[in-house]
């Protein structure tokens, strides 16, 4: 009987091979998805550019509204040359004189709005109207005792503008208004029991006043 070794080695080899090609195949295949497993995600692409290469622009910002009218003094005279105004601005208040100089005056009083308008108004019906120009003059005009009187009063620098001055002296009630224009030029009535006139002149830089003898102190109005 032959012995069957040459065979049997044959065959034995022929299936090592084959062993050995399926576990390469694994394993390549295995080391393949793992590296595909590992990879990073891909970078998102840039955004495109415009036409013009440059980035898109950003819409322009708002302008700023308008500021509120600033807190000021004006002083000036009516169009007819007869009488004075003055006008005190603070956080949006204003309180204004009105006089002649001699026997007609009112004090006013009311809101300043963010355009500069202005309706102030005072007793016995007396109104003013007006309008804060660029924060530098007031154009208006006051209706008192049956007249009407345009006037321009331009922002007043210390030591013009408006100034008030209240006591009692020698039994009657006294209160007298000044206004001082740029010029220097004074205009004010004192009012003694109600009963008005002329006021007498003031030291601008101090207040300083004497009426009837006695020494007052006119201070700057502000609401």
């Amino acid at each position: 009987m032959k012995r069957p070794g040459p065979l049997l080695t044959l065959l034995a080899g022929l299936l090592l091979g084959l062993f050995m090609l399926i576990l390469n195949t694994t394993t390549g295949t295995e080391t393949a998805s793992s590296t595909d497993r590992k990879q990073p995600p891909a970078a998102s692409a840039p955004p495109a550019p415009t036409k013009s290469g440059a980035s898109p622009k950003q819409s322009p910002k708002p302008s700023p509204s308008p500021s509120a009218v600033a807190d000021a003094s004006y002083a000036g005279r009516t169009d007819d040359d007869s009488s004075a105004v003055s006008v005190s601005v603070r956080d949006g208040r204003a309180i204004a004189y009105f006089c002649d100089g001699h026997s007609k005056e009112s004090w006013l009083k009311g809101d300043v709005k963010d355009d500069g308008t202005m309706r102030l108004t005072g007793t016995d019906g007396a109104e003013l109207n007006g309008t804060v120009k660029e924060n530098k003059r007031i154009r208006g005009s006051v209706d008192i005792g049956g007249g009407h009187y345009a006037f321009t009063a331009d922002r007043a620098r210390k030591p013009s503008g408006l100034y008030r001055a209240t006591a009692t002296v020698r039994g009657a009630k006294i209160d007298g208004g000044w206004i001082v224009l740029q010029n220097g030029r004074q205009v004010g009535v004192v009012t003694r029991d109600a009963k008005p006139s002329a006021a007498p002149v003031i030291d601008p830089r101090t207040g300083a006043v004497t009426v009837d003898g006695q020494q007052l102190t006119a201070r700057p109005v502000t609401p």
